[in-house]
């Protein structure tokens, strides 16, 4: 039998459809990702990609040459760019804006043959570092109003390079998106004088049915209206509204976290194509045409990763409707990639 399910803080409805359900392992995959001749990305190609905005160092070096571990470069193929002014404006009743923002790489790795899933911690904590301080830099121009830094693994999650890489957006308007959540978060707070993720992470951890690992700082829990088979979320167990106010040892707890997290993947589905999307504190800088921006922002909100594996297709009755179909309940995915390790044993018999 099928089932509905609400996500409290999007009010998006999903259905779970059992009489479409799959053993998880079912949902394995060929990992496919598109190779290309040549790579711009490997170290000792510097010159092949635009000026570098920043790089951690592993050597003395001036900037645009070899001896980094995690590099920063401009998009050659920007949707934003800082150099225009920005402009609103009105075309008949329609609006819009100048496309001013950011748009930024991020080099995971100077080694080409490198899945994050086998980065040593050190690496991804670099690598989340530099997100960060990317972010705040980009928050210190008054005209960017959110960032969102995301990453795209394997063809099917639209990744056009296969080196190690993820990337920076930064816009002159809160997304949609992120808009909902912020006024679903406020609206929570406002009645119960409560943050709705700290509700949610409190329910998991007593129900512990879709968790999938932890530790001291971090819970991974498959969400109880999973749009998408294996569809997780890695988020910090104490409150905190902006990724950027995170300290550097959370950070590192947190790429222990998406280690764990992204091998269970790796190994279970045979390194799937997924999307990671940072859901952080849009830019609060207080605007004058707007000086109550988000005023309860840093009561409500909390950040958090959203990991989604490519495994199933949207089609016209998702499109068409808003209405996600899951054929795999969460709490199935979850008990899968706790004990991923038992499944390859049986599979394999």
């Amino acid at each position: 039998m099928s089932e509905l399910r609400k996500d409290p803080l999007t009010n998006r409805w999903v259905i779970i459809s059992q009489k479409r359900s799959a053993r998880p392992s079912d949902f394995r995959v060929d990992s496919i990702h598109k190779e290309h001749s040549f790579c711009p990305f490997c170290e000792g190609h510097e010159d092949k990609t635009p000026n570098e905005i920043m790089a951690v160092r592993t050597q003395e070096a001036e900037a645009n040459n070899s001896g980094w571990s995690v590099r920063v470069i401009p998009n050659k193929f920007p949707v934003m760019e800082s150099e225009h002014e920005l402009q609103r404006y009105g075309i008949g009743m329609y609006d819009a804006m100048s496309g001013t923002g950011a748009h930024e790489v991020i080099i995971e790795h100077p080694q080409h043959k490198m899945n994050i899933a086998d980065f040593e911690p050190e690496q991804i904590h670099r690598v989340f570092k530099v997100i960060k301080a990317r972010i705040t830099d980009l928050y210190k121009d008054e005209r960017l109003r959110s960032a969102i830094a995301f990453k795209n693994y394997g063809i099917a999650a639209g990744a056009s390079m296969s080196h190690s890489h993820s990337q920076i957006i930064a816009l002159p308007v809160v997304p949609r998106n992120l808009k909902v959540e912020l006024e679903a978060a406020m609206s929570h707070y406002k009645y119960k004088e409560r943050c709705i993720f700290c509700d949610v992470i409190k329910q998991e951890l007593i129900t512990r049915e879709r968790i999938v690992s932890e530790n001291d700082q971090y819970l991974s829990f498959a969400p109880f209206a999973s749009r998408f088979p294996f569809e997780l979320t890695v988020i910090p167990k104490t409150h905190s509204y902006s990724y950027i106010k995170t300290d550097d040892a959370s950070l590192y707890n947190l790429a222990l976290m998406l280690k764990d997290v992204l091998t269970r993947l790796k190994v279970a589905l045979n390194d799937p194509a997924y999307n990671i999307i940072l859901h952080t504190a849009p830019n609060t800088t207080k605007r004058p045409g707007n000086p109550s921006y988000w005023s309860s922002i840093e009561f409500d909100y909390h950040w958090y990763l959203e990991i989604m594996p490519r495994l199933t297709k949207v089609a016209g009755f998702e499109w068409g409707t808003g209405f996600y179909i899951n054929p795999t309940p969460p709490e199935e995915a979850a008990s899968f990639l706790r004990d991923y390790d038992k499944y390859m044993v049986m599979d394999h018999k």
